[in-house]
């Protein structure tokens, strides 16, 4: 379909009377972004979802407008005030206590590392990870557990792992750099850590453990 034809097909069928072939245009290229309500319309005017109109989704509006679902909906089955709700999407900071945090889980049916991203809990996951395999794990495994719906069991095990595969990483480089001080060491370190969610999600994965 031509940019004009989309338009047309957004203005005849939905009131969107303010767009043009400009506009669609501009979507398509990247140079502006369709509100909630007009992509909804884009993606029923292109026989589509609207999930399907966009890449992976990061942030809390995001996940809802891939599903097709109203603000509305997503504030009422998390038990959350409509106002709240749309102040959170907003400032992309949800506030939800764990009761909420679980039904928001369910209806946009997160994974375990979307519903941490949309959360806010990824960067505090991260802090903790760190820690733990830089230190003695096993203390970790409470916080950790306390940020994800996963069993606790399953935490330890990929703790453990993560440990395991953080100090024979080093171990390893300070072998081949010939001493403590080796920048060998220090750049394989620093790699590990700057992707620690990288190395936690694939291992996760790995084995059942779920609890949402």
């Amino acid at each position: 379909m031509a940019h004009g034809h989309v338009a047309y097909g957004l203005r005849a069928s939905y009131g969107l009377t303010y767009i043009t072939a400009d506009t669609v245009a501009a979507w398509e290229r990247g140079l502006a972004s369709p509100t909630s309500a007009e992509l909804t319309a884009l993606a029923a005017t292109l026989w589509c979802s609207p999930g399907e109109l966009m890449g992976a989704a990061r942030t809390l509006r995001e996940h809802r407008v891939a599903r097709g679902l109203a603000p509305e909906d997503v504030a009422r089955e998390a038990g959350v005030e409509i106002q709240a709700y749309l102040r959170m999407e907003e400032t992309e900071t949800w506030r939800g206590n764990e009761r909420q945090s679980e039904a928001l889980a369910r209806i946009l049916q997160l994974s375990v590392p979307d519903f941490v991203n949309v959360t806010g809990r990824a960067e505090p996951l991260a802090e903790l990870l760190r820690s733990a395999v830089t230190t003695r794990w096993q203390g970790y495994v409470r916080p950790v557990s306390k940020l994800l719906p996963l069993e606790k069991r399953h935490v330890e095990d990929v703790l453990r792992q993560m440990h395991e595969d953080y100090q024979s990483r080093m171990a390893r480089t300070l072998s081949w750099g010939g001493g403590a001080g080796s920048d060998a060491s220090g750049e394989a370190g620093r790699d590990f850590l700057d992707r620690v969610l990288e190395h936690f999600w694939a291992l996760a994965r790995g084995g059942a453990g779920g609890r949402t």
